[in-house]
């Protein structure tokens, strides 16, 4: 054998070929773990106990550092134990699910919603991404394009259910994400602001607070996501067609008139979602 020649006594190609096949075993084999690190570990459906798929097939727990300082580790051991509203409609595994309530309200089938972190999703610079008009100063509705504020909202029943009270923007991707819609004849009594506290008497006992003026009721305001909406420019007039105009009342509600949170977004859309089949009997029945 002369000086070098590595390749005189093997099969270079068959080499090549055989390396491959241990680099993609190796690669179908990474993946299949780091696959696992969301909805593992698995639990059984019918008896509640984990099924744990063993220590190979599980990554070590990673933590991923988010932009806005938090951390989040996966995989992980919180589970949902939100209460499932529905029974299974025969007794094998995997059988459809019959809500036991009201399925747009207790997020059974479309209406279900992931539990998102309950802020709001954030810029790079900190602010909340979704805002109205009256706090995105520095948005504003493209002028050859129609402007829904004071625009009546119709719902799938052909009824008024309020008028368009402001617009959401998304400041990342500029364009509407919501409506705010001020619902006719719905109101709710705000919380009254905390009554002032006098200064204590120069004998050092405090003085009694002043009785609390009673809040006055005012007109109820949800979001409606832009996606559920068509607009009817002749007639003034936005069509929503997923839900009734008397379940605009229940159409989950902000904690701060001015942000929503990530969580607050995923149950209102589930439950605009949920109409298209729950908001009528004859909507979740068979056609045929």
């Amino acid at each position: 054998m002369e000086a070098g020649a590595i390749g005189t006594g093997m099969d270079v190609a068959q080499v090549v070929l055989y390396a491959f096949w241990l680099f993609f075993a190796g690669l179908i084999f990474y993946l299949r773990r780091e696959d696992r690190r969301e909805g593992y570990p698995l639990e059984s459906e019918t008896t509640g106990e984990r099924m744990d798929p063993g220590i190979i097939w599980v990554p070590e727990p990673k933590t991923f550092r988010l932009p806005d300082g938090g951390t989040r580790t996966a995989p992980r051991d919180e589970r949902d134990t939100r209460e499932i509203r529905a029974k299974p409609v025969a007794g094998w595994t995997g059988a459809p699910l019959e809500p036991t309530g009201d399925p747009m309200r207790d997020g059974v089938g479309p209406a279900a919603y992931a539990l998102r972190p309950d802020k709001p999703e954030a810029m790079l610079e900190g602010e909340p991404r979704m805002a109205p008009l009256r706090v995105a100063s520095d948005f504003f509705v493209e002028p050859n394009d129609p402007d829904p504020r004071g625009m009546s909202v119709v719902a799938a029943d052909g009824v008024v259910a309020g008028t368009v009270y402001d617009v959401w923007v998304d400041r990342a991707e500029p364009m509407i994400r919501h409506l705010e819609v001020e619902l006719t004849g719905v109101t709710v009594t705000p919380a009254p602001a905390p009554a002032p506290v006098k200064p204590e008497t120069p004998q050092g006992e405090g003085a009694a607070k002043a009785p609390a003026k009673p809040a006055t009721p005012v007109a109820k305001r949800v979001l409606l996501p832009i996606t559920f909406v068509r607009y009817d420019i002749g007639n003034n007039q936005v069509n929503v067609a997923s839900i009734l105009a008397s379940q605009f009342a229940h159409v989950p509600t902000l904690k701060n008139p001015d942000q929503v949170t990530m969580l607050e977004e995923d149950r209102i859309s589930a439950y605009y979602a949920s109409g298209h089949m729950y908001a009528e009997p004859g909507r979740s029945e068979p056609w045929l």
